[in-house]
Order: structure tokens, then C-alpha cells, then sequence
């Protein structure tokens, strides 16, 4: 079912702190119109400064779309009836089209803020008597039809809606986010009464949003996920107390058996230990348990003294800004453990007639070479073009070119590999259209060319320490044909030579593309747009574009989307001489639909190149045997290796 957001009436969000605003990113990116209150007027100003900062990072959710069939009933103990469950048949990624950002009003008063609203998310503190005196003046103040979503992790909604009419109490249910867009699970619970076709389609409308919901099938203390987390918690605490191990083995544990998953004494400090102690109380005392070597031993060592987790300057389970144990490092060979191919579709290649989509239509996709399925990461891309991957860090980072190449909107991101923590590192404002990314992991920077910006470009894996090292100066009064031989677009990086490779494309088709290379790092005395070191390697070319550096045998190679024959081709040469005059560029192989991204499998001795006909080839190094691994409906840029 695909949910077009209701811009007719607004969805109110009740509590404007660090949870509050991050629901209202959800719904605001989704294109739903929201009301913010809080009763500090400094805290809803400081809500909507961060909407309007990252709601386009909310809006790189890819969109779920869920579809279900019966698997089978269960016989209740009266064999009256038999309970239905379902399965998830279909994960539906790529009907998301990019709505229109949604509106984002503040409040201090209740009662105008939910005037008119369908939707009420409630996310005060977690306080019992709190929440239920909400929930009844909001009985009182919203339209009989609103429905009433709960945020909290510990209350169930039957307590919470006791003060509210029984005919309401049909329209209440538990809606718990976690932390989005990091973590996109949320989860839905009845409160024993809720109208199923509720729950229904909230399921359908946050799947839009870009959530992932999950819904518990009865009412339960701590829902799915939290009852599962409550257990690991207590025996970690437990573990602690009775000095077993300590946090850094027991996350190292963690991490080898669930690699994908939250380290648990981190997340107990990213929590905040009070937090979790308040949580486990609700446990302690719906179940009776021994509070003794969990809440009270956490009490006493950690929270009495300050040592609340990352908020505390004391640090908590861990030493403030101490860093895990479990910090990966680079494999030798990082190309022979390769299991996957990300590939960039720059959006271009459908056939829809719906052209207006076109600059929202990008996606990263993950092409498994193992069971040779091809799956999206994210969706929503704004014309993606580079894409490189950290091994030390298992980040991607990629480069959206933006929607006008006149305006300085492209901007480069990076996310961990499943998609999840997205963080934008250049935003717009600083580049042009950036294209060819490059991650060094030894210095954790990415390098990338601006097209039109006509300049390389680095940066931190933080984005922190964004430099020009290469500044090329445009005649604005010269033909824009001319102005094309400035245009930057591949780069390479030889960290052991301690060199940068880039290409400058020239004209399409136009034969004037060339090569360059210079130190990565400006020489003392030089500016960038004044550089003593850069050596022109190739001129004349017909239209080079990516390209790539193989450190060890000196070999770069690059594809070139010029004219046939000697275009639409895939080259390579040797670049260790000291005589520029004599290098050789040789063909490895032809005929390729306009080729964009290159990437060395040097185990295999193979060349994955992806083309803008929508294929993915491997290319072999010993005789330039091409075989095609994907063709379809794409229109493929960047690709890299994981």
C-alpha cells in the first residue's frame, strides 16, 4: 500500500527535545505538514533549527512498502477461532518518489496546536502521571477523530489512556521510535482495544516515512525489541557487578557474534545509565524481581556519582572519550575479501514519463556476488555520481551532483555500508557538482573533483578540514566548450608515491579531454590555484572520466565515454617512468554503453566497470574479456568494492 501524505490536516508532536524533533523529521521529510509543542519557547525555536537542518538527511530514508499473506493459524485454547499470521512477502524500495518537504509550525500553547490535527505524538518525559494527565487534556482538545501515538519505551498504552474516553481509547497506541534516522525501527502496540485498521495503516504511513515498523501482537511491557534488550542489560549489569568481565570485553563478545549490531555498553551510555535504570525499574517491579545487582548496584556506582554515560563529563560504563577496544583496522589485502559491488544508479535510466522525479530518482545499489541479487541501500539521490568505501570505518561515502549544474548544490555523504547513521559531509553551499570520490584510509580523508566547480577537493571523514588542493580558472567570457577542458571529474589517490590522479573531461565527444597528476598536498608556498607541481600526463583525449591507481605495478586506468572507436572504452598505462613523453596508453577493452565507473579487483585480476547503458561488466586484465554481469533499466555511474 503506498500512502500519500496527507497535507489536509497536520500531525501534532507533543515534546520538542531530542526525540521529539527527530519524529518530526520523519514526518516533515515525508512531506506531512506538523505542529511542535513544547511549553519552552527556546526548546520548539531550537526543534525547528534542527528540522530545517536535517530533514534532508531524513529524507535519504529509503521508503518501505510491506506486502503480507497468511502463512498459517493457531487454534486458541477454545478452538473458537483460529489467529491469522502473517509474513513479510515483499520490501518494496523502489516505488519511493520524493515528496515535497512538509511545513513545521511551533507552539507554547496546547490547545491551537492540535486543533485540527489527525495525528498526535506524544513524547514527554516518562512519567506515569504526566502522560496520563496529556492524554486527557488532549481528549478534551483534539477532534474526535485523532489519533493518539505514545513514544514511551516502558508504559504501556492501556495505563496511559486511563483518564481518557472509552471511544477514544480505540484511537490509542503505543508508537515507539528509537533513533532516527540511525536506527529506523519503530514499533506499534495496542492497547487492548485499538481499532486494528489503525495500526494498520499507521504501519503503511510510517513505511513511507521511511521507518521501519514492526508491530507487537499483544499488549506488552517493553514491546519486542525492549523486552530482548531488557534481558542483555540485566546481565550485563549482573555480569559487572559480580566482577566477571568489563564493558570493553563483554562489547567485544557483543560485536563478534552480532557484527551488524549495537555495542550494549556503548548503547547503555549513549542512553544514558539513569535512563536505563529507570527502564529497568518498571521491569523490577511489574515481574518482582532483585533489584539488589542491577538498579541498585547501578544506582550506587554509577549514577550517585555522576557517571551517567556520554552526557557526563565523568563518562559512565566507559571512560569519557575513550575509545572501543573492538576499533577495526584495515585487512592486508582489502580487494580479496570483497562480497558485494555498489553501484550507483544515477537515476536517468527509467523509462518513466514522469521526468520531474528525475533529480530524486538515484540510488545506491548493492549487487551480492555471491547469490547475484541486486538490492537497494538507499533511495532518493539527488543525481549520484562517485561512491568509494572505508574498510577501517565500513562507511560508504558517495557524491550527489544536485539539481542544477549553475548552483552551488551537489553534496557528498557517507553512511555506514547497510545504509544506516547517514551523515552529510559537504553540504550544499560548497561545491558544484561533485563527482569521483576516493576514501584514503590511512590519512581518513575522501578526495573528490567538482565538475563545473573545476577543482579536487578533500576533506575528513567527519567532513572537518575541507580544502581546494586544485583550483582550475575559467574564462567566463570563453565558449562553454572551452570552458569543458576545466571540467574536473575522476580522481585517483597513490597514498605510497604520495600523488593525486584527476581527469578533466573536456567537451563531450569533443576529443580535448586530458590527465594530470600532482602531490596530495600543496607544496610549501603554493596555493591551489597556483600549483608549482602539476604535471599534464595526456591531452587529446576523446572524453576521459573515472579513473584509478593500482600503487603497486604503477598501473592507472580509466574509462572514456568519448566517441567510438576510441572512445567508450576502458584504458591503462604505466605511470612509474620518468620520461612523460613515452607513455603508452593501451586499450583494455571497447564497446562499453558511455563507461563511467572502473574498480580493480587485483585478486582476480579483474576490471568491474559499470556504463550509463545500464551494465555492469567485469573485465579481464589478461585478455580484455568482457562479461556482463547486469543489464537492465539503470543508467550506472560510480561503483566500489565491499
Amino acid at each position: 500500500m503506498v500512502v500519500k501524505p496527507r497535507t489536509d490536516r497536520p500531525i501534532a508532536i507533543i515534546g520538542a527535545g531530542v526525540m521529539g524533533r527527530r519524529i518530526a523529521c520523519v514526518f516533515v521529510a515525508a512531506g506531512y505538514n506538523l505542529h511542535i509543542y513544547d511549553i519552552a519557547a527556546k526548546v520548539v525555536d531550537s526543534a525547528v533549527l534542527f528540522v530545517d537542518a536535517h530533514k534532508e538527511e531524513f529524507s535519504l530514508m529509503p521508503r518501505i512498502s510491506k506486502e503480507k499473506e497468511e502463512i498459517g493459524g493457531v487454534e486458541n485454547e477454545n478452538d473458537t477461532k483460529r489467529e491469522t499470521q502473517t509474513a513479510i512477502t515483499k520490501i518494496d524500495l523502489e516505488s519511493y518518489k520524493q515528496a515535497p518537504f512538509g511545513s513545521c509550525n511551533t507552539f507554547t500553547e496546547l490547545e491551537p496546536a492540535v486543533r485540527d490535527i489527525w495525528l498526535v505524538v506524544e513524547v514527554v518525559p516518562e512519567k506515569l502521571e504526566l502522560k496520563r494527565e496529556i492524554l486527557a487534556e488532549l481528549d478534551a482538545k483534539t477532534p474526535s477523530d485523532c489519533v493518539f501515538a505514545s513514544n514511551s519505551s516502558s508504559f504501556k498504552s492501556s495505563l496511559l489512556s486511563s483518564k481518557v474516553s472509552p471511544e477514544r481509547r480505540k484511537k490509542v497506541l503505543n508508537v515507539h521510535f528509537t533513533m532516527p534516522p540511525s536506527i529506523r525501527t519503530v514499533e506499534l502496540m495496542t492497547n487492548g482495544e485499538t481499532d486494528p485498521k489503525i495500526v494498520t495503516y499507521l504501519e503503511d504511513v510510517l513505511g513511507e516515512c521511511g521507518m521501519l515498523p514492526v508491530t507487537a501482537r499483544r499488549e506488552s511491557t517493553g514491546f519486542v525489541f525492549n523486552r530482548l534488550w531488557a534481558a542483555v542489560k540485566r546481565e550485563i549489569v549482573q555480569i559487572l557487578s559480580e566482577g566477571v568481565s568489563d564493558p570493553s570485553e563483554i562489547d567485544l563478545l557483543w560485536e563478534h557474534m552480532f557484527k551488524n549490531g549495537p555495542l550494549p555498553c556503548q548503547l547503555m551510555d549513549q542512553i544514558g545509565l539513569d535512563k536505563v535504570a529507570f527502564t529497568e525499574e518498571t521491569y523490577v517491579n511489574e515481574r518482582g524481581l532483585d533489584s539488589e545487582g542491577t538498579i541498585d548496584w547501578l544506582q550506587k556506582e554509577y549514577i550517585d556519582q555522576g557517571r551517567l554515560g556520554r552526557k557526563s563529563e565523568k563518562g559512565g560504563l566507559y571512560p569519557p572519550l575513550t575509545r572501543s577496544a573492538t576499533h577495526k583496522t584495515t585487512p592486508s589485502n582489502p580487494q580479496s575479501a570483497a562480497k558485494d559491488i555498489y553501484v550507483l544508479d544515477v537515476g536517468l535510466g527509467s523509462n518513466s514519463r514522469d521526468v520531474s522525479q528525475v533529480h530524486h530518482n538515484g540510488k545506491i545499489l548493492r549487487w551480492n556476488l555471491a547469490t547475484q541479487r541486486l538490492t537497494p541501500v538507499m533511495v532518493g539521490q539527488n543525481l549520484p555520481d562517485g561512491i568509494d568505501v572505508s574498510l577501517s570505518t565500513q562507511r560508504i561515502f558517495w557524491t550527489n551532483m544536485g539539481r542544477s549544474t549553475a548552483a552551488k548544490d551537489g553534496t557528498v555523504w557517507s553512511a555506514n555500508i547497510d545504509g544506516s547513521y547517514i551523515s552529510c559531509l559537504v553540504p550544499q553551499g560548497q561545491v558544484h557538482t561533485p563527482k569521483q570520490i576516493a576514501a584514503l584510509d590511512a590519512r581518513q580523508e575522501v578526495y573528490f573533483c567538482d565538475r563545473e566547480g573545476t577543482s579536487v577537493h578533500r576533506c575528513k571523514f567527519d567532513g572537518s578540514n575541507h580544502d581546494i588542493l586544485m583550483q582550475r580558472h575559467v574564462d567566463k567570457e570563453a565558449s562553454l566548450l572551452e570552458q569543458m577542458r576545466s571540467w574536473c571529474v575522476g580522481i585517483a589517490i597513490d597514498y605510497e608515491n604520495a600523488l593525486m590522479y584527476w581527469t578533466q573531461k573536456g567537451p563531450s565527444k569533443g576529443g580535448r579531454g586530458r590527465i594530470f597528476r600532482a602531490g596530495i598536498d600543496i607544496p610549501p608556498g603554493d596555493t591551489a590555484d597556483n600549483r608549482s607541481d602539476i604535471q599534464m600526463m595526456w591531452e587529446d583525449l576523446p572524453e576521459p572520466i573515472d579513473i584509478e591507481i593500482d600503487s603497486e605495478t604503477q598501473t592507472l586506468y580509466w574509462t572514456d565515454r568519448g566517441e567510438h572507436p576510441l572512445g567508450c572504452a576502458l584504458y591503462c598505462s604505466y605511470v612509474g617512468g620518468e620520461k612523460m613523453d613515452f607513455l603508452q596508453k593501451v586499450i583494455v577493452a571497447r564497446h562499453f554503453h558511455e563507461p563511467i565507473g572502473l574498480k580493480l579487483d587485483k585478486v582476480h585480476d579483474i576490471v568491474y566497470v559499470a556504463d550509463l547503458g545500464g551494465s555492469l561488466y567485469t573485465v579481464s586484465l589478461d585478455d580484455g574479456l568482457k562479461v556482463e554481469l547486469i543489464r537492465n533499466n539503470g543508467c550506472y555511474t560510480g561503483i566500489t568494492l565491499v
